[in-house]
């Protein structure tokens, strides 16, 4: 009991996010997931939009042997300039309890109030609509930075499977 409480507690008190910031958004991408890939535009332009307004970004990328090479190219290729991070021990996958890429996690003061898809363009793997109807992300962020803390909600993710998550 003692353990797991402290667990928690470390877990919580892990989640970097600067003392001025209103959330921490986490997006989970691969470099090998077309899904993912297919969003990197619209995942910087959110992250233009809203880190000045408070929000902290951090891309995770969690390739178990991806290198920091490999992901600073990615990032080129697919116009990233959202700060990034490896996470081939799945620090932030297990936090947030991540399966998916591309998929979000949401954090206020350390608590996690968000974890799903980015919006629902993807209705299925193979099955994507010409723009989505839902955008369950920026509906989170938005809510934050007009004082609301949501209570925690999940979306379904659809996208490709992080490896080797707990």
């Amino acid at each position: 009991m003692i353990a797991t409480l402290l667990f928690l507690l470390a877990a919580h008190a892990a989640v970097p996010s600067h003392s001025d910031s209103k959330a921490l958004v986490l997006i989970f991408t691969r470099t090998d997931c077309p899904i993912s890939n297919r969003y990197a535009p619209a995942l910087e332009h959110m992250y233009k939009v809203y880190s000045p307004k408070g929000i902290d970004f951090k891309l995770v990328y969690p390739e178990p042997d991806l290198t920091a090479v490999a992901m600073k190219n990615h990032n080129r290729e697919y116009g990233y300039s959202i700060p990034s991070v490896l996470d081939s021990s799945h620090k932030y996958v297990n936090m947030a309890k991540a399966r998916f890429t591309p998929e979000a996690a949401v954090f206020v003061r350390g608590r996690e109030i968000y974890l799903g898809r980015i919006d629902d363009w993807y209705a299925a793997w193979n099955e994507s609509r010409v723009k989505p109807l839902h955008h369950d992300l920026k509906n989170e962020i938005t809510a934050v930075l007009e004082g609301d803390i949501p209570a925690y909600r999940e979306t379904k993710a659809i996208g490709c499977a992080i490896e080797n998550t707990q």
